[in-house]
């Protein structure tokens, strides 16, 4: 069973993740439902979210998962639909669902001569349009389109949030992954925007930049498949004052601080890295 950071009843309300079959949104999810919220678990891949929907219900909690690709509005106004009859309007919000893409990354960190006319590698130059675009769409439109849709149902109505899932690339860009760096930068924007126009209709709106955790996403760039680390993964840990990647449990106190209007009532539009100390470094 789930350790919860602190006790939080979250009894009555209902809570819409997307990317709930990840790394991070499934714990995400399993807190919830240990808190007392009725989990509504979206995600592209219905067999991930479904396990993790199983599994909380396993420790007695009310999970139901739902296929929805975030960059569907017609297909999440249906889920949204389903999400009413099956469990009720949505009081929280975890706009999960994000991540990059091999054909929107680089091969080096810096430019080289001569990269410019390369055809083996993947430079700046050649990054595919397909590839940027992507990544951008996944990860604002993944947090635009389902505030959209599911927004509506808490106007108006107490103790409600949405919670974005940015990144510490949003502060400052990482090499290799330039989309996934400026996308992140567009979700903590909105996060704030989304704040302010929200502020007199009683939902409020935060965002957690997680630093660095491994997720399925970015295994590959972090260790070998020899398991060794990469050198990537060295000069991350070097950056990182406390020396190691993040637990993915170490997210949840933020996130339910972040739910909590006895703890946060008047905190809005923020972003709060929780990073080890990476955002703090200067290197030196």
């Amino acid at each position: 069973m789930i350790k919860l950071p602190f006790q939080i009843d979250l009894t009555g309300k209902v809570a819409v993740v997307t990317g709930a079959g990840g790394v991070l949104c499934s714990i995400f999810s399993e807190a919830l439902a240990a808190a007392g919220a009725k989990v509504a678990l979206l995600n592209r891949t219905y067999e991930k979210a479904a396990a993790v929907a199983e599994r909380i219900r396993s420790e007695g909690g009310a999970a139901v998962a739902y296929a929805a690709n975030v960059l569907e509005k017609s297909m999440l106004q249906k889920v949204h639909e389903q999400v009413i009859s099956d469990l009720g309007k949505c009081d929280i919000l975890i706009n999960g669902a994000g991540g990059n893409s091999p054909a929107a990354t680089t091969t080096k960190e810096y430019y080289e001569p001569g990269d410019e006319q390369s055809d083996e590698l993947r430079t700046f130059f050649n990054i595919e349009r397909e590839g940027i675009e992507e990544v951008l769409n996944l990860n604002f439109m993944g947090a635009l389109l389902p505030t959209q849709v599911f927004a509506p149902d808490m106007l108006g109505c107490a103790d409600c949030t949405i919670i974005n899932i940015s990144s510490m690339n949003a502060y400052t860009p990482l090499t290799k992954i330039p989309a996934y760096s400026a996308a992140k930068a567009g979700v903590s924007n909105f996060t704030q925007w989304l704040a302010v126009h929200f502020s007199k209709a009683g939902i409020r709106v935060n965002a957690i930049a997680p630093g660095f955790f491994v997720t399925d996403q970015n295994r590959a760039l972090l260790y070998n498949p020899d398991g060794s680390a990469t050198a990537r993964t060295e000069k991350i840990l070097a950056a990182t004052p406390m020396g190691r990647f993040g637990q993915r449990e170490e997210l949840l106190g933020t996130l339910f601080y972040l739910i909590s209007p006895e703890a946060s009532g008047f905190v809005n539009g923020v972003i709060i890295p929780v990073d080890g100390g990476f955002s703090a470094y200067s290197g030196v």
